[in-house]
């Protein structure tokens, strides 16, 4: 039990001080304690968050998430409580044994537990060998030579600083060198983990509450699958004294589990704060042989080879996201969900995650997919593979484009010749053809929607129509490369000549034709010519 002496450490009270910052829906600045923006979600009156940043989000989403529904299930309820007096009770209520709540404290003895700092008896942090004065420098970013996100320049920050940089370290980070172990929901130590689910399109309390409404629907199912505790598990583990030489198992965490994976502490010397962090001997959770599989609300598996999904540097490009919103390639968490909506509601696929590599960050990646009813309505109808083969064929035709197109400034760049072999050639116009790819990825779901929502006959005309338009696009960046290409007369004339016409004969033609209904569509074009009468003819 704590004393006196202990409650007089305690520094930094998220139950009754306003340390964090957001907004309501009228953009308004608030600074609130834990229990009233929880308050505040419930009643859906917070917007956002300004001093969050963006590889924040989904840590700082999954956390008040989860912790509500811990809350929420410890207390038998069903629905958020809309008092902030309700939510500190219950927040009170998961830490028994610490009457004084020093559990959600930054800021406590050594001893004891601090908000996602576990307990180090007989340790005492400021011998340990890490240091750190600003809050991003806690924070899970890996930054080299300051190009992108510069480091350790948040030397003053605001308290909730500390606190994202905190939850984002303790619940999305990765292996980072020896005694440096990372998160148990994450497909090993350089992958990521992932945020994709469905919200409605609103400020950020809609998406809380039908997030929480499915943890606490699913919370057996994840207990059963995935082999965790069903009642009595450690949920908070930030509870749980830790020497760094024991792992805890899976079987002993609550479905609802939030993690910590390193050892820091928080001090404040003269009211500033600054961390002490050290390594560990092992991993928090011995969830190694898992590969991130651990119910995970947000984490897309693998479901072949069973594994929690890695984002590539490519992030939730069309293709990814497809097979997210419409193939079988992965079994999705809680957090997606199509059926049980409002009809008129405004729905989004939402996908979020800072993809880590070996010492390095390959960026973070955030992409939002609106959902029309009709569309949700054929995903959660039986009719989800129709939708991914038209994506699937979309996708076909914009990598023969893309090739076509490729091949196309191969020709141009080598002044019409063959540039087999030629490696500055081909990585020249694999530059120059990125930016049709970009481009039609910005589009795709949009043109895809028009797909899905046209009826019968007409789902042909359209997706004709979309052909020709990409055809357009790609013929526009090989007109563009033409400034880039040889400058000579003789050269220019030939290369570009030599360009068009690979170009166009691609389009129409050759031994396996990638696009025949364009095929067909010039075919009709020039049988329409030649039956007009000689007057109309130039005009068909």
């Amino acid at each position: 039990m704590p004393t006196s002496s202990d409650s007089a450490e305690l520094f930094f009270d998220l139950l009754h001080e306003p340390l964090i910052g957001w907004r309501d829906t009228h953009g308004e600045m608030h600074q609130s304690n834990l229990p009233e923006v929880l308050a505040a979600l419930a009643a859906n009156q917070l917007r956002d968050f300004p001093r969050l940043r963006p590889h924040q989000r989904h840590p700082w989403h999954a956390f008040l998430v989860q912790l509500a529904a811990i809350a929420l299930h410890h207390a038998g309820q069903t629905q958020p409580w809309l008092l902030a007096a309700d939510w500190r009770e219950a927040l009170m209520a998961l830490t028994p044994d610490e009457s004084d709540g020093a559990p959600w404290c930054l800021v406590t003895p050594p001893g004891r537990p601090a908000l996602l700092q576990a307990p180090v008896p007989g340790e005492n942090p400021a011998s340990w060998n890490n240091l750190l004065h600003a809050a991003d420098a806690l924070d899970m970013l890996v930054t080299s030579k300051n190009h992108d996100v510069k480091a350790a320049r948040a030397r003053h920050a605001q308290v909730d600083d500390w606190l994202f940089a905190l939850l984002s370290l303790q619940t999305q980070e990765g292996f980072l060198g020896a005694g440096n172990y990372g998160i148990s929901r994450m497909n090993g130590g350089f992958a990521s983990r992932p945020g994709v689910g469905v919200a409605t399109v609103g400020a950020w309390g809609q998406r809380w509450q039908t997030d929480i409404a499915s943890l606490l629907g699913q919370r057996e199912r994840i207990a059963t699958n995935y082999g965790l505790a069903h009642e009595g598990g450690h949920a908070l583990l930030w509870l749980l004294p830790w020497p760094g030489t024991e792992a805890l198992a899976l079987e002993s965490l609550d479905p609802l589990y939030i993690e910590i994976c390193r050892r820091v502490r928080l001090a404040a010397p003269q009211g500033r704060i600054q961390a002490h962090t050290t390594g560990s001997k092992v991993a928090r959770i011995a969830a190694k042989d898992s590969n991130g599989v651990t119910g995970d609300a947000w984490t897309p598996i693998d479901t072949a080879k069973g594994k929690a999904l890695t984002v590539s540097r490519n992030g939730f490009d069309y293709k990814l996201m497809s097979e997210l919103i419409a193939g079988d390639g992965y079994t999705l968490g809680a957090a997606w969900r199509l059926d049980g909506w409002p009809q008129d509601a405004a729905l989004q696929a939402i996908a979020q995650a800072t993809v880590r590599g070996q010492g390095k960050t390959e960026g973070y990646h955030e992409r939002r997919v609106p959902l029309s009813p009709k569309l949700r309505r054929l995903l959660a109808g039986g009719q989800r593979q129709r939708v991914a083969a038209l994506a699937q064929k979309r996708i076909q035709a914009i990598a023969d484009m893309r090739k076509l197109l490729w091949n196309s400034l191969a020709l141009l760049f080598a002044n019409g010749e063959n540039s087999s072999g030629n490696d500055a050639i081909s990585n020249r116009a694999s530059r120059f053809a990125q930016p049709f790819e970009q481009q039609e990825d910005s589009r795709f779901f949009d043109d895809l929607a028009h797909h899905v929502e046209a009826e019968g006959d007409q789902q042909d005309a359209v997706y004709l129509h979309w052909l020709l338009g990409l055809a357009q696009r790609a013929e526009a960046v090989l007109l563009q490369a033409f400034d880039a290409g040889p400058r000579s007369g003789l050269q220019r004339y030939k290369a570009r000549s030599a360009a068009l016409s690979r170009f166009h004969g691609g389009l129409r033609g050759g031994k396996k034709p990638p696009f025949p209904e364009l095929l067909a569509h010039y075919a009709q074009q020039r049988a329409a010519r030649a039956s007009a009468p000689e007057g109309q003819a130039a005009h068909v």
